[in-house]
């Protein structure tokens, strides 16, 4: 899969069948939109295209009204790739793009830019300044200039959408397997080991650590807390382990989140590396200690809990 970061030339572009949005968490009624796109790219005989936005544009727009991330682009690429999609677009939001007319998007982006011969869309998508292309302008864009618009519905399960926003609120409620329901897969983080403050190591709980958001995007992950966890990525099998993931009110004021994770029984140095971090279950939320050694205490409670988790769970 290919990843272009904005709209290519023309001259290194060929025809499309495209879909846009944000595809946070890229879930179960994401992955039917893009299996539909990807077998009609295929009837078409062009490239299959995801066009995503970073940052947000609610991010862009109201930052302070921006919903949490289920996860980051690295993850979100990941995944589309695992959906057999050719190419993906991350376009750099800003006032340029959020400026374009319905006219000019259609003009600009699906036409010259993009050359789509299909185009996918949501049942809750809008386009051009102030989202005043509606799907019908879409639609009747298309016969004018000679592409194809079709739009997906939300999927349903037991009268329940299936969504970003779902998706959220079982991570907010530290329902993983909820999550992992709507997902159609586990939650998971990935990222470059990273070196910390060594404070973990110093309590006897060395750990893993792992950036969840860069610097110029500082959006909250969904999930928070401490969790029973298995980090991929390290050997054949899933390692056990414990994590946090969150700010460490107790030692750090900085509000920057982060992933810590504790392998249980593991000493190697793997700084760097790029692991992936299965969040299994919530044992509970974060908590600020007056000091190290109660810090240190809740830890242990906390690995012992998952150790307990892995001895009596067979979990692949």
């Amino acid at each position: 899969m290919k990843v272009i970061r904005g709209i290519p030339p023309a001259s290194n572009w060929t025809p499309c069948a495209l879909t846009i949005g944000n595809f946070d968490g890229v879930h179960r009624g994401h992955q039917a939109l893009l299996k539909k796109l990807v077998e009609q790219a295929k009837a078409l005989n062009v490239q299959s295209c995801v066009m995503t936005f970073e940052p947000h544009p609610i991010e862009y727009f109201s930052p302070s009204k921006a919903p949490s991330r289920i996860s980051g682009l690295r993850d979100k690429l990941s995944a589309l790739a695992k959906m057999g999609i050719d190419t993906v677009l991350v376009i750099h939001f800003n006032q340029t793009f959020a400026n374009l007319t319905p006219n000019d998007f259609v003009q600009k982006v699906l036409l010259d830019g993009l050359s789509v011969k299909s185009i996918l869309i949501g049942d809750d998508f809008h386009y051009g300044a102030k989202r005043a292309g509606s799907f019908s302008d879409l639609k009747l864009a298309g016969l004018q200039h000679g592409f194809a618009v079709e739009q997906m519905h939300t999927l349903t399960e037991n009268n329940e959408r299936i969504s970003s926003s779902a998706i959220r609120e079982a991570l907010l409620e530290g329902d993983m397997a909820h999550a992992k329901q709507l997902l159609g897969r586990p939650y998971t983080f990935s990222g470059h080991v990273q070196h910390g403050q060594k404070l973990g190591r110093n309590l006897g709980f060395p750990t893993l650590n792992i950036a969840v958001a860069n610097k110029l995007h500082k959006r909250k992950p969904a999930a928070q807390g401490i969790f029973i966890a298995q980090v991929h990525g390290l050997g054949d099998n899933p390692l056990p382990a414990v994590a946090s993931l969150g700010q460490r009110p107790t030692v750090d004021d900085s509000g920057r989140y982060l992933l810590e994770v504790h392998i249980f029984n593991f000493d190697q140095q793997i700084y760097g590396q790029l692991v992936e971090v299965e969040l299994i279950q919530k044992i509970r939320d974060e908590e600020k200690y007056n000091n190290l050694e109660t810090l240190k205490k809740a830890i242990a409670e906390d690995a012992l809990t998952a150790k307990n988790y892995f001895e009596i769970t067979d979990h692949v």
